[in-house]
C-alpha cells in the first residue's frame, strides 16, 4: 500500500471537527487543601452535548483496602518525561486565512489559541518555504543553481506569514517555534523540481548555510526558531504531486552530521536538531541514525507522525536511546470524513497514545484552513484546527481542537507525565504533575457511558465517563 493511500485512510479514521460556538473558560487556581479527606477535584468534559463543560461536585475520600476492579489507579513517583507542549502549524496556508480576518477577529481568536490563560498552544511548527498547505510553490532561492545562495530571500513569507507569527508570540511570549523543510530548491534535487525527487548530495553544505540564512533572517524579524527537522517525511515524494522530497538515511545523517550540525555549532547557534519527522513505522531507521556518534554529538531528538505504523514503536526507539527526545510533529483532520464534527474521542487517544510512549510535545497540522481545506496545493484533504469560513469569515472550532483542549489547557510547560494503569475497556488515560504542584488526569473513553474510581495512594474519587468523551481532572494537593 502507497504511503499517500495509507495516509489519506488515517486522515479519514481520525478525522474530527466541530462547528460549535461554545464559550471555553479559563482554568481556576487552585489552593492546597491540607484537611484530608474532602478535597475537591475540578473537571471538563466534551462529550456530545457538551464541549469543554465544567463538572464540579467530585471529592477525595479514603479508599477501601481492596482497589476497584473499575479503576484508574494513579503512582506519582514513577515519573517519566518532561512535556514541553502542544501546538499546531502555521503553513503558509494556515496564515493566509488568519490575515483575511479583520484585526478585531483575529486578536481574539489569537488570545483564545495562544495565551497561556486559554488554549495555551506553545509548540508550534513553520514550514521552511511552502508545504502542501501553501498558495503557490516557493522556496528561499528559486532559479538556477545558485550554489551561494546570492538570490536566497524571505520575502514572501514577509506578506502575512511572520506578521501572523509575531502577533502569535505577543500573545504567548513562551512559544517554541521549530521549522521544517517540505522541499530543498529545486535545482538543489533531482528532476530540478521541489515536487517530488530527492536531494543531490553535492548540495549539502549549500543547503546546509540554507538552513542558516533562515534561522538568521527569522531571528532578524523578532522570530526566532528554536529547533529544525531536515526534512518532512523523509521517506516519500508523495509522487511528484507536492513539495516533497526522499532523503536516504544515510543522507540525513551525513547532512547532520558534517554540515548543518557543525555549521551551527560554529555560529554560536543553540538550534537544535529533529530527525525524521516521519511516521511510526519507520522507528528503525531513527534508532540507527542515533546509533551515528557523529550525529549524536549535534542530535538527539526525534520527530515523529502517526499515519503509519502503532505509537509503540516510539518506545522502541525510547528502549534503543532512552535520552533519546521524542516529540509528535504532524496530524490533523479530514474535512472531508462523515464524523469530522464528533471524533474528538479518536484525538484524545491518538494524544495519549503519543504521550505514553515518550513524547514531549504534540503538534496538530494547519492551524486554520477554509471550509473545504484550502488553501491548498497538494493532494490531500486536511481540515484545520479551526475552520475560517471563506465568505463569511465565521469560525468555528474542530474536534481536534475540542480534543486538544483537554491537554493544553491543563497540562504546563515542564510537567511530567507519571504512571497511571487500568483494565477498564474502551479507556486511555495519561497523567501529569505540574510545576506548580496541581495533578492533572485526562481520560478518554471510546465507548459506553461507564462509571470509575479513581485512586492514588489510600484516596479514591468516584468518576462518570460520558459516552464517546474526553475528561480532564484537575487537583492541587499531592496524595
Amino acid at each position: 500500500m502507497s504511503i499517500e493511500r495509507t495516509r489519506r485512510e488515517f486522515l479519514r479514521s481520525s478525522a474530527v471537527g466541530l462547528a460549535a460556538t461554545a464559550t471555553t473558560q479559563a482554568l481556576p487556581v487552585f489552593a492546597i487543601d491540607t484537611t484530608g479527606d474532602g478535597e475537591e477535584i475540578a473537571g471538563w468534559v466534551t462529550s456530545e452535548k457538551k464541549r469543554f463543560a465544567s463538572i464540579g461536585g467530585l471529592q477525595w475520600r479514603t479508599a477501601p483496602a481492596k482497589s476497584s476492579e473499575q479503576a484508574i489507579v494513579l503512582k506519582p513517583d514513577r515519573k517519566f518525561q518532561p512535556i514541553l507542549g502542544f501546538g499546531a502549524a502555521f503553513t503558509d496556508a494556515a496564515c493566509s486565512m488568519f490575515n483575511q480576518l479583520s484585526a478585531s477577529a483575529r486578536e481574539p481568536l489569537f488570545h483564545e489559541l495562544f495565551h497561556p490563560a486559554e488554549m495555551g498552544l506553545n509548540v508550534c511548527r513553520t514550514c521552511m518555504g511552502s508545504s502542501d498547505y501553501s498558495t503557490k510553490v516557493y522556496s528561499y532561492d528559486e532559479g538556477e543553481a545558485d550554489p551561494e545562495l546570492k538570490r536566497f530571500s524571505i520575502e514572501q513569507d514577509r506578506q502575512y506569514v511572520l506578521p501572523m507569527l509575531r502577533e502569535a508570540r505577543k500573545a504567548n511570549p513562551e512559544i517554541f517555534l521549530f521549522s521544517s523543510p517540505w522541499s530543498p530548491p529545486g535545482w538543489m534535487k533531482s528532476g530540478g523540481s521541489m515536487l517530488g525527487g530527492s536531494m543531490r548530495r553535492r548540495y549539502m553544505q549549500p543547503y546546509a548555510h540554507y538552513f542558516l540564512k533562515f534561522l538568521q533572517a527569522y531571528a532578524e524579524e523578532g522570530v526566532p526558531i528554536q529547533a529544525v527537522t531536515p526534512q518532512n517525511e523523509v521517506d516519500t515524494d508523495q509522487d511528484g504531486r507536492m513539495p516533497a522530497c526522499i532523503w536516504p538515511q544515510e543522507y540525513e545523517i551525513e547532512f547532520v552530521r558534517d554540515h548543518l550540525g557543525p555549521l551551527l555549532e560554529q555560529q554560536g547557534l543553540a538550534t537544535k536538531i529533529w530527525i525524521l519527522d516521519h511516521n511510526y513505522n519507520l522507528w528503525g531507521r531513527a534508532v540507527a541514525e542515533l546509533d551515528d556518534a557523529g550525529l549524536r554529538k549535534h542530535c538527539n531528538a526525534i520527530a515523529w507522525h502517526g499515519y503509519v505504523g502503532s505509537p509503540e514503536m516510539m518506545t522502541k526507539a525510547h528502549e534503543a536511546h532512552p535520552d533519546a527526545e521524542m516529540y509528535w510533529t504532524e496530524g490533523g483532520p479530514d474535512y472531508t470524513s462523515p464524523d469530522y464534527l464528533t471524533d474528538w474521542a479518536t484525538w484524545g487517544q491518538t494524544f495519549t497514545a503519543a504521550l505514553r510512549n515518550w513524547c514531549a510535545s504534540i503538534t496538530g497540522w494547519n492551524l486554520a484552513l477554509d471550509e473545504r481545506g484550502r488553501p491548498n496545493i497538494g493532494p490531500f484533504s486536511c481540515g484545520g484546527l479551526v475552520t475560517i469560513d471563506s465568505q463569511t469569515r465565521e469560525i468555528t472550532r474542530s474536534g481536534q481542537y475540542w480534543g486538544m483542549a483537554h491537554f493544553s489547557r491543563a497540562i504546563r510547560r515542564g510537567a511530567r507525565r507519571f504512571d497511571s494503569e487500568s483494565t477498564l475497556t474502551g479507556i486511555s488515560h495519561a497523567a501529569f504533575a505540574n510545576p506548580d504542584g496541581t495533578r492533572v488526569l485526562v481520560v478518554t473513553n471510546s465507548g459506553p457511558t461507564q462509571s470509575a474510581t479513581v485512586q492514588v495512594g489510600a484516596m479514591q474519587a468516584d468518576i462518570a465517563l460520558d459516552k464517546h468523551s474526553v475528561t480532564t481532572w484537575m487537583w492541587s494537593k499531592e496524595m
